[in-house]
């Protein structure tokens, strides 16, 4: 669907998203990659863990920290394929990524460019580099199937 080939960090990240859609999850993925290194990955899992706050992003953030030994991912990039909601945005300040890349906008629950702009309040302690759009067209694709199968 790219044009160019996806980036690896979110090529994993869509793949990850798949995996959460094998297990009836919303397909969201996402990635955390310090020194070019993949430290963990995961895909939302409410339904399966029975958790609201299982968002791909929060147990990937969880994982890393674990890995390093550390609730501070200074240095890390975090890498999603939707627009990451307001709990997420507040979790990735806390947590000090560095730079956050994800695919597609989310108009609705986004907290990143749509609604609570988390990072743009004055309380927000710390904000990452965002970059958005890369692999856009697969992720929105990957949501939009797995919603008109839900409603079929």
């Amino acid at each position: 669907m790219s044009r160019w080939p996806l980036p690896e960090p979110m090529q994993l990240a869509l793949s990850e998203a798949r995996k959460g859609e094998s297990a009836g999850e919303v397909p969201i993925g996402a990635v955390v990659i310090k020194d070019g290194q993949v430290i963990a990955a995961a895909h939302n899992q409410p339904r399966g863990l029975h958790d609201p706050t299982a968002h791909a992003e929060l147990l990937a953030i969880r994982a890393a920290a674990r890995v390093l030994g550390s609730e501070r991912l200074t240095g890390c990039e975090l890498w999603v394929t939707l627009e990451p909601c307001p709990m997420c945005a507040g979790a990735i300040s806390h947590a000090r990524i560095g730079k956050l890349y994800y695919a597609a906008s989310d108009p609705k629950g986004g907290a990143v460019e749509h609604g609570a702009r988390v990072f743009e309040h004055d309380q927000c302690l710390h904000r990452p580099e965002i970059y958005s759009g890369m692999g856009e067209a697969e992720a929105a694709e990957l949501l939009r199937e797995f919603f008109a199968a839900r409603r079929a």
